[in-house]
This record gives structure tokens, sequence and C-alpha cells, in this order.
């Protein structure tokens, strides 16, 4: 299993070096669009329907996709006052190596 502490890693060097989208919308359409490279989504999601498509989503179209504890923890994680329920990697910038790291631990 991945480690969430990487992950959320992962995700702050891609929010300052590199390109996300945040929110259950963006995500959703990153997936869809084929643009997404990793997506993580919080676990705390009530309720959980709001999310329960993006799993399968990802794994429609061969994306890694990890579970992150909460929502404030993906909140801080990419730059947000706010607690974020999901988000789209859509360029690791600066944590590709890492990226490749978590992607083969799934």
């Amino acid at each position: 299993m991945v480690e969430e502490k990487k992950v959320l890693e992962l995700i702050e060097i891609a929010n300052s070096t590199g390109k996300i989208r945040k929110g259950i919308n963006e995500t959703t359409k990153a997936v869809e669009r084929g643009k997404a490279v990793f997506v993580a989504i919080a676990e705390d999601v009530s309720p959980k329907e709001i999310v329960m498509h993006l799993p399968l989503l990802c794994d429609e179209k061969k994306i890694p996709y990890a579970n992150v504890g909460s929502k404030n923890d993906l909140g801080k994680a990419c730059g947000l006052s706010v607690p974020c329920s999901a988000l789209a990697i859509i360029d690791a910038g600066e944590g590709k190596n890492l990226l490749k790291e978590i992607s083969t631990k799934k």
C-alpha cells in the first residue's frame, strides 16, 4: 500500500513545481480527459457517494490513485486553507521520480 506521507509530499511538490486540479469536479474532468497522471482521494468525505466514481474511473483510464486520511491534510498539501475532497496531478513537476515510485507500489 502507498504511504500517505509520500502522497502528500508528492502533492506539495506538484503544487509548487507542476500543475494540479483541486476538487471533485475538476478531478473527474481531468481523469475523463486523460490529463491526470495521479489522483488523491480523501477517505473522510461525506457522503461517500460523491467520490465513489473516482477509483472506478481511474482504473478504467489506468491512472494511479491513492486514498488520503483526511480532507484537511489534502487541502493543506495542495496549498488551500480549506479542506479538499479530491485532486488530480496533471504535471508532477520535480516530483516525477516520487510519482514513479508511488505508482509502482500500487
